[in-house]
């Protein structure tokens, strides 16, 4: 049977070297990895999905909580045939990746949270979400994709960059996007997990990141028993493309020592 997730699996042949898995954030499609899947693809194999509900991947309407995603993510490293990896996630991506160390954590050689944070959602955050979902139910993508854009992307970012960002917020199906919505609406508290995180971590953020602002990574570092933190400048909530190449540098680093 074929994977439920559209994906993108580069793989070059290089046993020795941890595999890298990419988690996309909200409301983006798996190019938004592809200066890490372009620098990185050459020396390890790199593998990244659509997520449920965004880009080539299938829709499912109403509700799909993290767990969902995370589940997703297992069965397509299963029929992939990859066993231990290192796992990257951005935004709702990086909030993936915890619940994916909650259920994998034994496979899962190192762990990258990029402009993201573990807490649950707050009763007005829910509130918010759900009327999100509702609009753009009702409105599509375009209005939103137009009025955020400069939080997503710092205003200074390169026009190319905010071309691509605001294609694949409008390329995204609107029910896949409420239902992700929803269901992030739902996550639990991660601060304990990340206190119980075995393996070494790299926590990355922008600079000029509103969404997910440096104390929110600052307080991540301080949980992770084992972690670096790396605060990108020049870069709002997507340094990987944003700042590709300082974002690769620590992403290569923390690679070749999971490498070593």
């Amino acid at each position: 049977m074929p994977p439920f997730l559209a994906f993108e699996d580069k793989d070059p042949g290089l046993p020795s070297r941890v595999p890298l898995v990419l988690v996309h954030g909200h409301p983006f499609d798996r190019t938004m990895w592809q200066p890490q899947l372009t620098e990185f693809a050459a020396g390890r194999r790199v593998i990244a999905p659509d997520l449920r509900g965004y880009g080539a991947s299938p829709v499912t309407p109403g509700t799909v909580p993290l767990s969902r995603h995370a589940h997703d993510i297992a069965d397509l490293l299963d029929h992939l045939g990859v066993d231990t990896f290192a796992l990257a996630g951005l935004s709702m991506g990086g909030q993936i990746a915890m619940e994916c160390y909650g259920r994998l954590g034994d496979r899962i050689r190192g762990l990258v949270l990029a402009d993201t944070f573990p807490t649950a959602e707050t009763p007005e955050g829910r509130l918010g979400r759900a009327a999100m979902a509702e609009r753009l139910l009702a409105e599509g993508m375009r209005g939103y994709a137009d009025e955020v854009l400069e939080k997503m992307v710092a205003p200074y970012a390169d026009p190319e960059v905010k071309a691509h960002v605001h294609r694949m917020m409008t390329a995204t199906s609107p029910e896949g996007a409420a239902a992700a919505l929803r269901g992030r609406a739902e996550r639990p508290d991660y601060r304990g997990l990340l206190t119980r995180v075995s393996v070494p971590a790299l926590v990355l953020v922008g600079a000029d990141d509103t969404y997910t602002p440096v104390s929110d990574a600052e307080a991540m570092h301080a949980a992770l028993p084992d972690s670096a933190l790396h605060v990108i400048e020049g870069a709002a909530h997507l340094p990987n493309l944003e700042r590709p190449e300082e974002f690769n540098r620590a992403l290569a680093a923390f690679l070749a020592r999971l490498d070593g």
